[in-house]
């Protein structure tokens, strides 16, 4: 019996890494793998389908899910993982200290509906009686120009979205003072490089975040990995399998974050840090699977909706393979 040759859009992150070096094998399928960065995965997996299993923005996928256009399947394993308290940067010499001081300011964001800048507005209402509609709201590449939405958006009237020059970046209107804040995933090069009167609402913030997932418990879902519907649909057999293989390469890298004997992470005290991170979050701290991330997700599709980028509240069990949720309740 001939075995299936699937190609694999990832990120090479360490809990995805044993699917690279062929030490964890997807059963009956032989992989191809691609490391790539995610923004370059989500682009082609969008826009033309390119792999066949793929990491994907939970934003884009709960988009496409609530509008019934879901080119792949999810499998609820969460590749990426971020606290986002510290991807708010802002002009130091407006007067900005709190996060209450944000309402009525101008803020870029290199996607409105990025799955980061959901969970940041999301944390801003809940916790700080920030909305959406007490911004304004100003959309471009953080480091290149023209970066727009990578699907269209149907947003509530009283959101102030506009799109900033194409000859302009994010980073550069930061710089310049022409943006009060800017939210990203990744810092922009003003802030990196050090100029004057821009930094991190947040400076501390690893106090405030741990404070948050004490209050909360929740730790931000980024990424789920996504199979081609069309290939599910020949192969209904594929996304438990996938899933048991992504279970399994996450094993092997905590298994490695714990080895003193010498160190996989090229970190001094890593596995201090990692022991660290189970006290405080428990021993699966980066757990796979819908119950054990129930509360995050409907923290998270509850925002969605809420923020007009989804016409209703989408269900967790919604996002992912039906047979993958039955074997994730073992």
């Amino acid at each position: 019996m001939s075995r299936l040759q699937l190609s694999l859009g990832c990120c090479d992150y360490d809990r995805t890494r044993a699917l690279f070096d062929g030490r964890v094998a997807i059963e009956g399928c032989d992989l191809v793998p691609l490391a790539l960065h995610p923004e370059e995965i989500f682009h082609r997996a969008f826009n033309g389908q390119e792999f066949d299993i793929c990491e994907l923005s939970l934003s884009s996928h709960t988009v496409m899910t609530a509008r019934g256009q879901a080119d792949y399947v999810a499998i609820p394993a969460f590749v990426s993982r971020v606290f986002r308290h510290s991807g708010i940067y802002i002009r130091t010499d407006r007067g900005i200290e709190r996060p209450e001081d944000l309402k009525g300011r101008t803020i870029g964001v290199p996607e409105y509906q990025i799955t980061a800048n959901v969970w940041i507005r999301g944390m801003l209402q809940d916790d700080y009686g920030v909305r959406p509609n007490e911004v304004r709201w100003r959309r471009g590449g953080v480091e290149q120009p023209g970066r727009e939405e990578r699907a269209p958006l149907q947003l509530p009237p009283d959101i102030d979205l506009r799109q900033i020059p194409d000859t302009d970046t994010l980073s550069g209107q930061l710089e310049s003072g022409e943006l009060d804040a800017v939210f990203s995933a990744k810092a922009p090069s003003c802030v990196t490089r050090g100029a004057p009167h821009v930094g991190l609402l947040f400076p501390r913030f690893r106090e405030v975040e741990r404070a948050y997932f004490e209050r909360t418990r929740i730790f931000p879902i980024m990424h789920v990995v996504g199979i081609r519907r069309a290939l599910v649909d020949r192969h209904p057999w594929l996304p438990v399998s996938v899933y048991k293989a992504f279970v399994e390469a996450k094993r092997l890298a905590m298994e490695e974050l714990a080895q003193i004997g010498h160190l996989y992470a090229s970190l001094p005290w890593g596995v201090a840090e990692y022991h660290a991170s189970r006290e405080l979050m428990g021993d699966d701290f980066w757990s796979y699977g819908l119950e054990a991330n129930r509360h995050v997700l409907d923290a998270f599709t509850r925002y969605h909706h809420e923020q007009g980028l989804s016409p209703r509240k989408v269900a967790p069990e919604e996002l992912f393979h039906p047979n993958v949720l039955k074997l994730s309740k073992n």
